[in-house]
Protein backbone atom coordinates (compact mmCIF):
# COMPACT_ATOMS: atom_id res chain seq x y z
CA UNK A 1 0.00 0.00 0.00
CA UNK A 2 1.59 3.70 -1.11
CA UNK A 3 1.70 5.61 1.84
CA UNK A 4 1.72 9.47 2.58
CA UNK A 5 3.10 11.09 5.62
CA UNK A 6 0.79 13.72 6.94
CA UNK A 7 2.73 16.98 7.69
CA UNK A 8 5.88 16.26 9.32
CA UNK A 9 4.01 13.39 11.50
CA UNK A 10 5.28 10.04 11.83
CA UNK A 11 1.41 9.34 10.42
CA UNK A 12 2.06 7.51 7.64
CA UNK A 13 -1.69 6.84 5.73
CA UNK A 14 -2.37 5.37 2.62
CA UNK A 15 -2.34 6.96 -0.26
CA UNK A 16 -6.12 7.06 -0.85
CA UNK A 17 -8.20 7.07 2.80
CA UNK A 18 -12.18 6.66 3.96
CA UNK A 19 -14.53 9.51 3.38
CA UNK A 20 -17.24 8.98 5.82
CA UNK A 21 -19.64 11.32 5.20
CA UNK A 22 -22.06 9.69 2.98
CA UNK A 23 -22.07 6.13 5.65
CA UNK A 24 -23.64 8.70 8.16
CA UNK A 25 -26.55 8.67 6.01
CA UNK A 26 -29.49 11.20 7.37
CA UNK A 27 -28.49 14.74 8.31
CA UNK A 28 -31.06 17.79 8.60
CA UNK A 29 -30.07 21.78 8.83
CA UNK A 30 -33.03 24.19 8.46
CA UNK A 31 -34.99 21.51 7.83
CA UNK A 32 -33.12 20.55 4.41
CA UNK A 33 -31.00 17.47 3.89
CA UNK A 34 -27.01 18.01 4.39
CA UNK A 35 -26.93 13.95 4.10
CA UNK A 36 -27.14 10.91 1.99
CA UNK A 37 -29.99 8.88 1.30
CA UNK A 38 -30.25 4.86 1.40
CA UNK A 39 -27.36 3.86 3.84
CA UNK A 40 -27.08 0.44 4.61
CA UNK A 41 -25.25 0.55 7.87
CA UNK A 42 -24.04 -3.20 8.05
CA UNK A 43 -22.75 -2.84 4.10
CA UNK A 44 -20.93 0.07 5.76
CA UNK A 45 -19.04 -1.47 7.59
CA UNK A 46 -18.40 -3.96 5.82
CA UNK A 47 -16.99 -1.63 3.53
CA UNK A 48 -14.64 -0.25 6.17
CA UNK A 49 -13.21 -3.58 7.05
CA UNK A 50 -12.75 -4.46 3.68
CA UNK A 51 -10.68 -1.33 2.94
CA UNK A 52 -8.63 -2.27 6.14
CA UNK A 53 -7.99 -5.68 4.72
CA UNK A 54 -6.52 -4.07 1.51
CA UNK A 55 -4.40 -2.00 3.42
CA UNK A 56 -5.84 1.42 3.73
CA UNK A 57 -5.66 2.94 7.22
CA UNK A 58 -6.96 6.45 6.94
CA UNK A 59 -10.35 7.28 7.99
CA UNK A 60 -12.03 10.78 7.98
CA UNK A 61 -15.26 11.10 9.71
CA UNK A 62 -16.78 14.59 11.62
CA UNK A 63 -19.39 14.83 13.97
CA UNK A 64 -21.99 16.08 12.08
CA UNK A 65 -22.00 13.48 9.80
CA UNK A 66 -25.10 11.86 10.89
CA UNK A 67 -24.99 13.47 13.81
CA UNK A 68 -22.72 11.33 15.24
CA UNK A 69 -23.81 7.83 13.25
CA UNK A 70 -20.63 8.03 11.41
CA UNK A 71 -18.68 7.76 14.04
CA UNK A 72 -20.44 5.00 15.51
CA UNK A 73 -20.53 2.46 12.37
CA UNK A 74 -16.17 3.42 12.61
CA UNK A 75 -16.05 2.15 15.99
CA UNK A 76 -18.11 -0.90 15.61
CA UNK A 77 -16.01 -1.41 12.33
CA UNK A 78 -12.71 -1.01 13.79
CA UNK A 79 -13.69 -2.84 16.72
CA UNK A 80 -10.38 -4.83 18.00
CA UNK A 81 -8.02 -2.67 15.09
CA UNK A 82 -7.77 0.59 16.65
CA UNK A 83 -4.23 0.70 16.29
CA UNK A 84 -4.50 -0.31 12.36
CA UNK A 85 -5.87 3.25 11.65
CA UNK A 86 -5.46 6.62 11.89
CA UNK A 87 -8.63 8.73 12.75
CA UNK A 88 -9.80 11.80 11.52
CA UNK A 89 -12.82 13.73 12.82
CA UNK A 90 -14.13 17.54 13.17
CA UNK A 91 -16.31 19.79 15.16
CA UNK A 92 -18.00 22.88 15.21
CA UNK A 93 -21.69 22.02 14.32
CA UNK A 94 -24.09 21.58 17.35
CA UNK A 95 -25.63 18.79 16.94
CA UNK A 96 -29.08 16.67 18.25
CA UNK A 97 -27.97 12.37 18.23
CA UNK A 98 -31.91 12.02 18.12
CA UNK A 99 -33.37 14.00 15.74
CA UNK A 100 -30.43 13.90 13.05
CA UNK A 101 -30.11 17.82 13.39
CA UNK A 102 -27.62 20.25 13.69
CA UNK A 103 -28.57 23.59 15.51
CA UNK A 104 -26.39 25.79 15.10
CA UNK A 105 -22.43 26.39 15.43
CA UNK A 106 -20.11 26.42 18.02
CA UNK A 107 -16.05 26.74 18.91
CA UNK A 108 -15.40 28.46 22.00
CA UNK A 109 -13.21 26.72 24.34
CA UNK A 110 -16.27 24.60 26.46
CA UNK A 111 -17.73 23.48 23.52
CA UNK A 112 -14.72 22.47 21.68
CA UNK A 113 -13.76 20.29 24.86
CA UNK A 114 -17.18 18.86 25.06
CA UNK A 115 -17.27 18.06 21.37
CA UNK A 116 -14.44 16.30 21.52
CA UNK A 117 -15.19 13.98 24.58
CA UNK A 118 -18.76 12.96 22.62
CA UNK A 119 -16.48 12.36 19.90
CA UNK A 120 -14.15 10.19 21.60
CA UNK A 121 -17.05 8.52 23.38
CA UNK A 122 -18.95 8.01 19.90
CA UNK A 123 -15.40 6.41 18.66
CA UNK A 124 -14.85 4.56 21.50
CA UNK A 125 -10.98 5.08 21.29
CA UNK A 126 -8.87 7.14 24.21
CA UNK A 127 -7.43 9.72 21.26
CA UNK A 128 -8.42 11.65 18.09
CA UNK A 129 -5.05 11.27 15.36
CA UNK A 130 -6.60 14.23 13.90
CA UNK A 131 -9.15 17.13 14.61
CA UNK A 132 -10.02 19.47 12.54
CA UNK A 133 -12.23 22.41 12.58
CA UNK A 134 -15.49 22.44 10.51
CA UNK A 135 -16.09 25.64 10.15
CA UNK A 136 -14.74 26.93 7.03
CA UNK A 137 -14.93 30.53 6.94
CA UNK A 138 -14.55 31.41 10.96
CA UNK A 139 -13.42 34.15 12.06
CA UNK A 140 -12.65 32.60 15.47
CA UNK A 141 -9.27 30.30 14.16
CA UNK A 142 -6.40 31.82 16.36
CA UNK A 143 -8.50 31.06 19.33
CA UNK A 144 -9.52 27.95 17.95
CA UNK A 145 -5.76 27.13 17.35
CA UNK A 146 -5.05 27.85 21.08
CA UNK A 147 -7.67 25.68 22.25
CA UNK A 148 -6.36 22.63 20.15
CA UNK A 149 -3.39 23.39 21.41
CA UNK A 150 -4.46 22.23 25.02
CA UNK A 151 -6.10 19.43 23.37
CA UNK A 152 -2.61 18.16 22.05
CA UNK A 153 -1.34 18.66 25.54
CA UNK A 154 -4.56 17.15 27.52
CA UNK A 155 -3.56 13.29 25.51
CA UNK A 156 -6.81 13.72 23.87
CA UNK A 157 -5.74 14.38 20.57
CA UNK A 158 -2.24 14.01 18.87
CA UNK A 159 -3.16 16.91 16.00
CA UNK A 160 -5.17 19.19 14.44
CA UNK A 161 -6.21 20.65 11.26
CA UNK A 162 -8.71 23.04 9.53
CA UNK A 163 -11.00 21.89 6.92
CA UNK A 164 -11.20 25.07 4.99
CA UNK A 165 -10.57 26.37 0.97
CA UNK A 166 -9.55 29.47 2.48
CA UNK A 167 -5.65 30.05 2.26
CA UNK A 168 -5.63 32.81 4.63
CA UNK A 169 -7.15 30.36 7.62
CA UNK A 170 -4.40 27.69 6.24
CA UNK A 171 -1.70 30.15 6.96
CA UNK A 172 -3.03 31.00 10.51
CA UNK A 173 -3.29 27.64 11.43
CA UNK A 174 0.01 26.78 9.97
CA UNK A 175 1.65 28.65 12.77
CA UNK A 176 0.60 26.23 15.78
CA UNK A 177 3.08 23.74 16.47
CA UNK A 178 0.70 20.92 15.92
CA UNK A 179 -1.10 22.09 13.51
CA UNK A 180 -0.22 19.49 10.46
CA UNK A 181 -3.17 19.31 8.05
CA UNK A 182 -5.37 21.49 5.83
CA UNK A 183 -8.74 19.49 4.34
CA UNK A 184 -9.95 21.17 1.26
CA UNK A 185 -12.07 20.68 -1.65
CA UNK A 186 -10.33 19.79 -4.55
CA UNK A 187 -10.92 17.55 -7.86
CA UNK A 188 -10.44 17.87 -11.52
CA UNK A 189 -13.26 20.74 -11.76
CA UNK A 190 -12.37 22.76 -8.49
CA UNK A 191 -10.37 23.48 -6.25
CA UNK A 192 -8.25 26.57 -4.20
CA UNK A 193 -4.91 25.99 -5.47
CA UNK A 194 -3.28 28.76 -3.10
CA UNK A 195 -4.64 26.77 -0.25
CA UNK A 196 -3.03 24.06 -1.76
CA UNK A 197 0.65 25.82 -2.26
CA UNK A 198 0.15 26.89 1.75
CA UNK A 199 -0.25 22.75 2.51
CA UNK A 200 3.20 22.59 0.37
CA UNK A 201 5.23 25.16 1.70
CA UNK A 202 4.53 24.65 5.25
CA UNK A 203 4.33 21.04 4.90
CA UNK A 204 1.16 20.42 5.90
CA UNK A 205 -0.75 17.41 4.48
CA UNK A 206 -3.63 18.16 1.89
CA UNK A 207 -6.38 16.33 2.65
CA UNK A 208 -8.66 16.46 -0.50
CA UNK A 209 -12.92 15.97 0.30
CA UNK A 210 -14.97 15.99 -2.71
CA UNK A 211 -12.32 14.18 -4.54
CA UNK A 212 -14.98 12.45 -7.10
CA UNK A 213 -17.06 15.69 -7.09
CA UNK A 214 -20.17 13.81 -4.97
CA UNK A 215 -20.21 11.20 -7.32
CA UNK A 216 -19.93 13.27 -10.53
CA UNK A 217 -16.15 11.80 -11.70
CA UNK A 218 -17.56 8.22 -11.48
CA UNK A 219 -19.46 8.68 -14.68
CA UNK A 220 -22.82 7.11 -12.80
CA UNK A 221 -24.60 10.49 -13.55
CA UNK A 222 -26.32 11.39 -16.58
CA UNK A 223 -28.67 14.74 -17.35
CA UNK A 224 -31.54 12.57 -16.60
CA UNK A 225 -30.42 11.92 -13.24
CA UNK A 226 -32.36 13.27 -9.96
CA UNK A 227 -32.10 13.03 -6.62
CA UNK A 228 -34.65 12.82 -3.74
CA UNK A 229 -35.29 15.34 -0.75
CA UNK A 230 -33.32 13.82 1.74
CA UNK A 231 -30.33 13.65 -0.39
CA UNK A 232 -27.68 16.48 0.30
CA UNK A 233 -27.64 16.55 -3.91
CA UNK A 234 -31.39 17.09 -4.39
CA UNK A 235 -31.43 20.47 -5.80
CA UNK A 236 -28.50 19.71 -8.57
CA UNK A 237 -29.78 20.74 -11.86
CA UNK A 238 -28.40 17.92 -14.17
CA UNK A 239 -29.71 19.50 -17.40
CA UNK A 240 -28.89 23.33 -16.95
CA UNK A 241 -27.24 23.95 -14.26
CA UNK A 242 -23.23 24.15 -13.12
CA UNK A 243 -23.65 20.27 -12.99
CA UNK A 244 -24.44 19.61 -16.41
CA UNK A 245 -21.22 21.71 -17.59
CA UNK A 246 -19.51 19.12 -15.75
CA UNK A 247 -21.36 16.84 -17.26
CA UNK A 248 -20.23 17.98 -20.42
CA UNK A 249 -16.56 18.40 -19.64
CA UNK A 250 -16.40 15.47 -17.82
CA UNK A 251 -17.41 13.75 -21.42
CA UNK A 252 -13.67 15.66 -22.89
CA UNK A 253 -12.11 14.27 -20.28
CA UNK A 254 -13.00 10.82 -20.44
CA UNK A 255 -10.15 9.34 -22.37
CA UNK A 256 -7.41 10.78 -20.17
CA UNK A 257 -8.94 9.19 -17.15
CA UNK A 258 -9.59 6.10 -18.64
CA UNK A 259 -6.02 6.21 -19.86
CA UNK A 260 -4.35 2.70 -19.29
CA UNK A 261 -7.07 0.99 -17.72
CA UNK A 262 -8.65 3.16 -14.76
CA UNK A 263 -11.87 3.94 -14.45
CA UNK A 264 -12.45 7.56 -14.14
CA UNK A 265 -12.75 7.60 -10.88
CA UNK A 266 -9.46 6.13 -10.34
CA UNK A 267 -8.35 8.50 -12.90
CA UNK A 268 -9.36 11.32 -10.46
CA UNK A 269 -7.66 9.89 -8.17
CA UNK A 270 -4.90 9.75 -10.10
CA UNK A 271 -4.94 13.49 -11.01
CA UNK A 272 -5.02 14.14 -7.35
CA UNK A 273 -1.69 12.80 -6.62
CA UNK A 274 -0.30 13.99 -9.89
CA UNK A 275 -0.23 17.94 -8.97
CA UNK A 276 1.13 17.44 -5.69
CA UNK A 277 3.01 14.97 -2.82
CA UNK A 278 0.73 16.72 0.07
CA UNK A 279 -2.44 15.82 -1.49
CA UNK A 280 -4.00 12.77 0.27
CA UNK A 281 -7.86 11.96 -1.28
CA UNK A 282 -10.76 10.61 0.77
CA UNK A 283 -13.31 9.40 -1.25
CA UNK A 284 -16.66 8.74 -0.17
CA UNK A 285 -18.44 5.57 -0.15
CA UNK A 286 -21.37 3.51 0.62
CA UNK A 287 -20.79 -0.26 -0.71
CA UNK A 288 -17.74 -2.18 -0.74
CA UNK A 289 -17.71 -2.25 -4.84
CA UNK A 290 -16.72 1.79 -3.93
CA UNK A 291 -14.28 0.81 -1.95
CA UNK A 292 -12.44 -1.74 -3.87
CA UNK A 293 -12.23 0.41 -6.90
CA UNK A 294 -11.38 3.68 -5.26
CA UNK A 295 -8.63 2.06 -3.82
CA UNK A 296 -7.92 -0.06 -7.00
CA UNK A 297 -6.41 3.43 -7.88
CA UNK A 298 -2.66 2.45 -6.13
CA UNK A 299 -2.68 -0.22 -8.84
CA UNK A 300 -1.84 3.15 -11.37
CA UNK A 301 0.69 5.71 -11.47
CA UNK A 302 0.01 9.18 -10.93
CA UNK A 303 -0.93 10.96 -14.38
CA UNK A 304 1.65 12.48 -16.23
CA UNK A 305 2.74 16.28 -16.67
CA UNK A 306 1.67 15.73 -20.22
CA UNK A 307 -2.01 14.71 -18.95
CA UNK A 308 -2.37 17.53 -16.83
CA UNK A 309 -1.68 20.19 -18.93
CA UNK A 310 -4.06 18.29 -21.89
CA UNK A 311 -6.56 18.34 -18.55
CA UNK A 312 -5.54 22.17 -17.86
CA UNK A 313 -6.44 23.16 -21.58
CA UNK A 314 -9.70 21.40 -22.13
CA UNK A 315 -10.96 23.09 -18.91
CA UNK A 316 -9.52 26.75 -19.78
CA UNK A 317 -7.25 27.09 -16.60
CA UNK A 318 -3.31 27.47 -15.61
CA UNK A 319 -2.05 25.96 -12.87
CA UNK A 320 0.30 28.06 -10.84
CA UNK A 321 3.46 27.01 -10.65
CA UNK A 322 4.87 25.01 -6.87
CA UNK A 323 6.81 27.72 -5.02
CA UNK A 324 9.74 27.34 -2.76
CA UNK A 325 8.79 27.41 0.78
CA UNK A 326 10.73 30.44 1.46
CA UNK A 327 7.91 32.15 -0.31
CA UNK A 328 5.55 31.50 2.40
CA UNK A 329 8.55 32.96 4.95
CA UNK A 330 6.72 36.25 4.99
CA UNK A 331 3.26 36.64 6.50
CA UNK A 332 2.55 39.08 4.30
CA UNK A 333 3.54 37.60 1.12
CA UNK A 334 0.73 36.12 -1.11
CA UNK A 335 0.61 32.99 -3.23
CA UNK A 336 0.69 33.85 -6.70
Amino acid sequence: MEERKIGETSLAVSAVGLGCWAIGGDTWRNGKSCGWTGIDNEESIKAIRRALALGANFIDTADLYGCGHSEHLIARAIEGRRDQVIIATKFGFQIDETTRTTTGQKCDRDYVFSACEASLRRLNTEHIDLYQFHLWNSDKGEEVRDVLEELVSSGKIRYYGWSTDNPDNARLFAQGKNCVAIQQRMNVFEGNFETLRVCESHNLASINRGPLAMGLLTGKFSSDTTFPNDDVRYDWDMKEGPQAEQLRKLDMLRDILTSNGRTLAQGAICWLWAISSSTIPIPGFTNVKQVEENLGALEFDPLSSEQLQEIDLILGRRLPPVQNKSDEGNPDERDA
